[in-house]
């Protein structure tokens, strides 16, 4: 399967990724599948996939959460080498067209101590469930790479 028919079946088709990308073939290797299912657990158990309840939890430790993708993801590269080819170039696109530009704003709204205001709060909080969307889908795109079930959706 060539990588653009397996983005498409996960409606990825969105990213931003250069065609002759796009014809390569799609098919991970044992490291990628280990790296996959590694990153897999660390995202269905944070914030970056769990709903963040209008009362519950902190603007601040939530970005953190998001934010954290980078050096558990970066890790997760280097301990598996060159071998997680496949995985390295899903996981570098989504870290840089989904993840950065969550980050890079929020984090500079959090150092000007713009959760101190509700409102902005609230602005936040929308923008998490939009980018969990993605997130969610990205977990989903990793237990299939993994081949293990998906659990992202096992509580109701």
């Amino acid at each position: 399967m060539k990588w653009s028919k397996w983005l498409e079946n996960w409606n990825m088709t969105s990213l931003k990724i250069t065609a002759p990308f796009l014809e390569m073939e799609w098919s991970p290797s044992e490291p990628d599948k280990a790296a996959a299912w590694e990153l897999y657990i660390e995202l269905i158990t944070r914030t970056t996939t769990q709903p963040l309840e209008k009362d519950e939890g902190d603007e601040d430790v939530a970005l953190s959460s998001v934010y954290s993708i980078f050096p558990i993801t970066r890790s997760i590269i280097k301990s598996h080498g060159r071998e997680c080819i496949e995985f390295t170039k899903l996981s570098i696109i989504v870290l840089n067209q989904i993840v950065r530009p969550f980050t890079a704003k929020w984090h500079k709204i959090s150092l000007d101590n713009g959760f101190d205001d509700p409102e902005i709060c609230l602005k936040f909080r929308e923008e998490l469930c939009g980018i969990q969307e993605s997130l969610i889908t990205y977990s989903s795109m990793l237990a299939d790479m993994a081949g293990v079930e998906d659990l992202v959706n096992l509580e109701g």
